[in-house]
Parts: C-alpha cells; structure tokens; sequence
C-alpha cells in the first residue's frame, strides 16, 4: 500500500503509537524530504559563494530562495558533516582603548539608526587590520537606510586624511548627507575634516562619551568585516588590502543578506524601497 493510502486508512496518531513516535517527529520527517544529496550540494554552494561566513538561519533563507525548505537543526548536521565552520565560530575582535575627542559637540543622531531617506545619515568608524606584520587601517561610511558600505578607505595612518579619502570615495553628490555621525576619535577633529563638512553644508554629531552604542550601526559593521574579512586574509601589502577590501564591500552590498533589512542586500533593499515608492 501507498504512503498515501496509509495515511488515509490509519491516523497520524495511532502511526505514531505503534512506531513511538511524537507526533512533532512526524511532522518534522514528512517536511524533510529533499534528499541529503540535493540539499548538501545546495549548503556547499551557498556556502563558498558567501564567503565561508553564513550559519544556518542565513543558509536556510537562502535555500528557501531555491525553492528548498530546510530546517536549521539538518542543515546544522549537513554542515557539521561536511567540515563547513562559519567565520563567526572564532573569537570576536576586542578593540583597543584610544584616546577621546574631548569636543563639545552633540550627539544629534541621538540613537535614531532606523532612516527612511538614502544617504540622510552616514556613519563611520576605523578600525585596524595587520598588512605585513604592520598595522594598518580602514575607514568605512554606512549609510542608515540601508546598512550600505557608500564609502572606504584603507591606509597606513589612522589619521584624518584617511577619512578625508573616506568622504571622496562615496560617488554621487555628498550634499545629499545631512548628518555624519562618529565615536570621538581624533582622526575626526582634525581641521581638515571640519572643512569637508562645511564645504558640502553636513551636520555634524559625535557619541557621547564612555557611550559605544550610540554608534552601534558602525560598531556592528566592523564587527561584521572583522570577522568576515579582516580576520580570514594574510595581507603582504597595503595594495592587497585595498584591492581584497573592495572586492569584499562589494559582496556585503550586493549579495551580502542582513538581518536587520530582512534577509535581503542592502541594494536589494534599496530596489524594494524604490518600488514601494513608485
């Protein structure tokens, strides 16, 4: 007889009495019937496209879009079977103390990092990465609305022409920024920022102090590139940084699913903006 017909002659219950069953495993092993096979290829190319960084819930959004839906707990196994560790199993960047920009100047995001409007408020951070057993830096921009990478630099220096390059990197018309909003480093007090802000009319707001959270998004962001980027490359010259950087930036814009965009790319979450609009 039939599966089908089974399930037609006897309940679900009293298959599971005799087989001592919970019904919950029943269920769970019905919708589970991709085979291993189809479903291992599919987490493998998943994987190594994505940079070796997704866990199982971005892996099973991503098998959703395939048309494949999965459980975290198989794909846990199926990933475990094959070897595949996420990126984000090894130990997380712990930053290291610098000292504070002592300005008196507000905090005007005042932790407002859901925005409606493209480019309305950037946010920006540094951080360091070893190029040659020397320490460089990289200087990124994040726009709010949609968690996008507008902006990089990468140097020698932490210092203010690093943000400088920063600000001229980001294509289009940077009078379209209202707010540009940092921790209190120095490398953004110095002089020649100041003149950037002012030449293009870009507010200006700074995290209050002893606060990391008020710039969450930029922490998060480096977080995020510490982990996926920084932390799997050996990097034998700046131009190789530079080059890895760009490539990177262009993935997490592009492809890259954010949680926090629902699953979608920050352009992807651009493009479904715009159509909302229209």
């Amino acid at each position: 007889m039939s599966s089908n017909g089974t399930k037609k002659k006897y309940s679900v219950s009293a298959m599971c009495g005799v087989l001592e069953l919970s019904r919950s495993t029943y269920y769970y092993e019905a919708k589970e019937q991709t085979s291993d096979d189809d479903v291992t290829n599919a987490i493998l190319d998943i994987f190594d496209k994505n940079r070796k960084a997704y866990g199982t819930r971005k892996i099973k959004v991503e098998l959703k879009k395939r048309g494949l839906t999965v459980s975290r707990r198989r794909i846990g196994r199926i990933m475990k079977e094959q070897g595949l560790v996420s990126s984000y199993t090894v130990a997380q960047y712990k930053p290291q103390k610098t000292s504070c920009n002592e300005s008196d100047q507000a905090n005007e995001l005042n932790q407002e990092f859901l925005q409606e409007k493209e480019k309305k408020v950037v946010v920006s951070d540094l951080t360091y990465v070893k190029v040659k057993n020397k320490w460089h830096y990289i200087c990124v921009f994040v726009d709010l609305f949609n968690r996008e990478i507008i902006g990089f630099s990468t140097g020698p220096n932490k210092d203010a022409k690093l943000v400088a390059r920063a600000f001229a990197s980001i294509k289009g018309n940077l009078r379209d920024i209202q707010l540009f909003h940092t921790d209190r480093g120095n490398e953004c007090k110095k002089k020649l920022i100041d003149e950037t802000l002012t030449i293009f009319e870009i507010g200006r707001s700074l995290s209050m102090k002893g606060c990391p959270y008020d710039n969450a998004v930029a922490e998060a962001t480096f977080k995020i590139i510490k982990t996926e980027f920084a932390n799997q490359t050996t990097f034998a010259s700046l131009a190789q940084l530079t080059l890895e950087f760009g490539d990177y930036v262009n993935w997490f814009n592009k492809l890259r699913i954010h949680g926090t965009l629902g699953y979608v790319s920050p352009l992807e979450f651009k493009k479904l903006s715009l159509k909302k609009v229209v």
